[in-house]
């Protein structure tokens, strides 16, 4: 008789999924995923080709989860263009430490570019170029880069603890430069 197959593939992925959230994708070896798990390695190998799988398909939940945590922030109509999804980037950033660096910081995205995680499926990025071409903006596309850069910077020092701002300074900052740059 067979064998029962006690750990799943699904069980597997949560817990280098875990690992990642907790340690960073480096870190998601096939010794820490089987103990989280609460398996040994056999299992992994079993299911996956080695960790490179493993680790994109945790690369594809990252991003999944970036766009989850991104949908609080954009629908707030209030918003000036850039606003709530740079907020929510920011925040990301703060909350989720190993995953935003596996988005954003990382070398290898997967085959996928810094703007294609960030537009994702749902094309928030390009709603907001348009949103901004809407108020005024006649140059989007040039704006668009000067506010990611703010964001990713302000991000970044989130990570390093160097951001002493509160959200509505931080959100103040966001609009008073998406105004000056916008003209």
């Amino acid at each position: 008789m067979a064998r029962k197959v006690s750990v799943t593939k699904e069980d597997i992925l949560k817990a280098a999924f875990d690992v990642t959230v907790s340690e960073g994708l480096e870190n998601a070896t096939a010794r820490k995923v089987a103990a989280k798990a609460g398996c040994s390695t056999q299992p992994i190998f079993r299911v996956y080709r080695g960790m490179d799988e493993v680790h994109g398909e945790v690369f594809t939940m990252a991003v999944e989860d970036f766009h989850s945590f991104t949908k609080a922030y954009n629908n707030d109509s209030r918003n000036l263009p850039f606003v709530g999804l740079g907020m929510a980037y920011i925040k990301y950033a703060a909350r989720r430490p190993e995953l935003f660096k596996v988005l954003f910081l990382s070398e290898n995205r997967y085959g996928k570019s810094l703007y294609e995680i960030l537009n994702g499926a749902t094309g928030e990025v390009r709603r907001e170029i348009e949103k901004s071409q809407k108020d005024g903006c006649r140059d989007p596309e040039t704006l668009f880069m000067r506010m990611w850069i703010c964001i990713h910077g302000m991000a970044c020092m989130s990570l390093t603890g160097d951001n002493d701002l509160t959200e509505d300074q931080t959100r103040k900052f966001l609009e008073e430069s998406y105004s000056v740059w916008k003209a």
